[in-house]
């Protein structure tokens, strides 16, 4: 048994390896195509160019599920039969994540002297240009990728509860600070970042299905980006 358990464990590393190296190193390879075929990315027009990046996307994502194939198979057909108790049950969750990303946010962007966070500023000016582009990358894949790398793959790795939903929850909240940080006081926009991955760890720990935690960031990032369309197009 404690034989199975191991072998288990080192296919539960090894594919969360796999899965957070293509997640981090295939993206600095979308450009390549366009080099083989001479190609510059600026002359080509927008809908081109946003075709090619959810087409490299679903790529990225399909290969990163592909490793998570069991897991997902068994999660879903769990999710099947359960997705009432666990709405039920779960849902309350993303008020909880709201309010404490809100006070957090309000505290720190009066430290930082008004300024909100760059990997916000960041999606946002993506958004006025490719607006199509932001909603899919926001809504469909990061809920999927950032959940089976930062929740899945985590869990595969370290099996006591604290300590998975404390790294869980740090990993995710700098990999969307530390790329875009400037000055020192970005970093603590680390914290708001966190809150979301500290609470979507937290009931993958309760629940033990990851389409659990998947599905509430789906609700969060497409409400707020929802939000921003009607603020966009209609404001």
């Amino acid at each position: 048994m404690k034989k199975i358990l191991s072998n288990n464990y080192i296919k539960g590393v090894l594919g969360a390896l796999l899965g957070t190296l293509i997640y981090f190193i295939l993206p600095y390879f979308q450009g390549i195509p366009f080099q083989l075929l001479g190609l510059d990315p600026k002359t080509l027009p927008l809908w081109v160019k946003t075709i090619y990046l959810i087409a490299y996307e679903i790529l990225i994502l399909l290969l990163i599920t592909s490793v998570f194939q069991h897991t997902l198979e068994k999660d879903w057909k769990d999710m099947k039969k359960n997705h009432k108790s666990y709405f039920n049950t779960y849902f309350k969750y993303w008020f909880l994540i709201l309010f404490l990303m809100m006070i957090s946010n309000g505290v720190i962007t009066l430290i930082n002297h008004g300024d909100i966070a760059n990997n916000e500023q960041t999606i946002r000016d993506t958004f006025k240009l490719a607006p199509i582009y932001t909603f899919f990358s926001a809504v469909i894949y990061a809920p999927m990728t950032e959940e089976l790398i930062f929740r899945q793959g985590v869990r595969n790795i370290i099996k006591n509860n604290v300590l998975f939903i404390l790294i869980s929850g740090l990993l995710f909240g700098s990999m969307h600070v530390i790329p875009s940080y400037h000055v020192p006081l970005d970093l603590l926009y680390i914290l708001p970042y966190s809150i979301p991955g500290w609470v979507f760890a937290y009931i993958l720990t309760k629940s033990k299905n990851i389409f659990v935690p998947m599905g509430l960031h789906f609700i969060h990032n497409g409400i707020l980006m929802s939000l921003q369309f009607l603020i966009y197009f209609f404001m």
